[in-house]
């Protein structure tokens, strides 16, 4: 019986022993890989589901919303009258039932009248469309607006402002969800730097937006007066007070407010309406497939960009710079005394803080083999002038698309963006047609040797950062096993200054 254990201990010693063996040989292969696929190779939790849909992507972050909704508030006249059939003792009596349960004076008034009429004839189903969008942002919102004791009505300012669109800029330069000038965003710590612009932040610029409403109404004591500041600032407001005798009613003052802020009221007054008899007007919301709080941020400790975080995660640039709209360059920088930080889907999310470790020490990697001029190549024969330079050579590919294909499924298959597929095909949009040709480009680093007198025969001094990964990768043709072979090294140990043969 012990023989017959032994034998078995035995076997399953061999067995183990030649599986670990056998899993050695496939790492050894890893270099005709990419080191950023070889190293996805070992994550953990590595799943590239739950993302931003493509499509919910592109309306999230559309800007034909906001621009209608900026021409609507300049150039709309809410004093002239709107054919729609909505009777006018229907509509007061639900604005009296608003009215009833919101701490907004909401009052009849013709301007509101024509202002709801005109949404509703004009825009049904760009509130289909921001009703979806909402879902995703106004729980966000609400918890903002609770911390200050804020009426949660006032999340609806933000489609007002900017469309719900994080990215929105006025003609004046009021910029983001709830659209702050900069001395404004200043005012209530929104940084702008070459890097960054918390305007575009929503929670930051969410944060500041109910401090200066919050600060507002602690001026004027009425809510829908706060809108009006909040548009046209509060000096605007109490020189229209005074001109109006010292009222403090909105409507009473109106006209004598800049014509902007004349529309401004209404139309937030006019969305609340919506929102609230949506049913009643026949219109279906979108749904919103996530919402920001399945969102999630991490304090970056490296600088990184956005092309290289959405390499090592499976992720568009296009979701990074959705989720991300405070940096203007596509970098989040790093500074040791400020924290920065990057906001990714809560799966996405995981997989980073799972691969922390090795997510930077790829990028320290990227740092230490940066494009170089030169080689250290070091000729062993005294007669040889070798020298090595390096040059990127680029290859041109086709895909033929398929049906049911996307932008974002071709771009993830060959490890490139959305942008630059756009670029190199001149598409403007996101629809593409199946069977039409998408060009592809893809660029190598190659070494090209100049030698006047022909000698294989060199060295390789190692420097700070090395791996026999990176050394091997500056010369075509040589990989991790060769180095080994030729330099006696059986781990993968290597310091810096050591010599390394290349080419036997």
């Amino acid at each position: 019986m012990k023989k017959s254990l032994i034998l078995t201990s035995l076997f399953l010693s061999l067995f183990s022993l030649a599986q670990e063996n056998a899993e050695k040989e496939n790492l050894l292969s890893l270099p005709k890989m990419s080191y950023l696929d070889s190293l996805k190779t070992t994550f953990v939790n590595h799943s590239t589901s739950n993302c931003i849909d493509e499509r919910w992507l592109s309306e999230l972050a559309s800007t034909e919303l906001s621009e209608n909704m900026f021409s609507d508030i300049s150039n709309f006249n809410a004093d002239t009258e709107v054919s729609y059939e909505l009777s006018t003792e229907l509509l007061k009596k639900r604005l009296a039932k608003m009215d009833a349960k919101s701490p907004f004076n909401i009052e009849y008034h013709p301007a509101l009248e024509n202002t709801i009429k005109a949404f509703l004839k004009n825009r049904p189903r760009a509130f289909e469309r921001l009703m979806a969008i909402s879902e995703y942002y106004f729980p966000m919102f609400e918890e903002h607006l609770a911390k200050y004791n804020i009426p949660l009505e006032l999340k609806y300012l933000a489609i007002v402002e900017s469309a719900l669109n994080p990215r929105a800029k006025s003609r004046v330069g009021a910029s983001g969800l709830w659209q702050f000038m900069y001395p404004t965003g200043k005012q209530f710590n929104l940084e702008v730097t070459s890097y960054v612009d918390e305007r575009y932040d929503p929670l930051k610029a969410t944060e500041a937006a109910c401090q200066y409403l919050s600060s507002l109404y602690g001026i004027f004591g009425d809510w829908s007066m706060v809108l009006a500041a909040y548009n046209c600032g509060p000096g605007n407001v109490s020189k229209a007070i005074r001109r109006s005798g010292g009222s403090h009613n909105y409507w009473n003052i109106r006209k004598n407010l800049p014509k902007e802020t004349a529309n401004y009221v209404p139309a937030f007054l006019a969305t609340f309406y919506i929102y609230e008899f949506k049913k009643e007007h026949g219109i279906t919301p979108k749904k919103a497939p996530l919402t920001y709080f399945e969102t999630d941020t991490i304090m970056v400790k490296k600088q990184m960009s956005f092309k290289h975080i959405a390499e090592l995660l499976d992720i568009s640039e296009e979701q990074i710079e959705f989720l991300n709209p405070i940096y203007k360059l596509k970098v989040i920088p790093f500074e040791a005394d400020e924290a920065h930080y990057l906001r990714l889907p809560k799966n996405k999310m995981g997989l980073f803080v799972s691969n922390e470790e090795k997510i930077y020490a790829y990028l320290e990697y990227l740092d230490s083999s940066k494009e170089k001029t030169k080689t250290d190549f070091i000729p062993t024969s005294k007669d040889s002038t070798y020298v090595e330079s390096s040059k990127i050579e680029r290859k041109t590919q086709y895909h033929t698309i398929k049906s049911g294909e996307s932008l974002g499924k071709i771009a993830d298959k060959y490890n490139v963006s959305i942008s630059e597929l756009k670029k190199w095909n001149h598409i403007k949009g996101n629809v593409i047609q199946a069977g039409k040709k998408l060009k592809i480009y893809s660029d190598k680093k190659v070494i090209v040797k100049s030698d006047s007198k022909p000698n294989n025969d060199g060295t390789y001094t190692v420097k700070n950062g090395d791996s026999l990964f990176s050394i091997s990768k500056q010369f075509q043709g040589v990989s991790i096993e060769d180095l080994k072979k030729w330099n006696d090294i059986s781990g993968d140990n290597i310091q810096p200054g050591m010599k390394l043969k290349i080419n036997g």
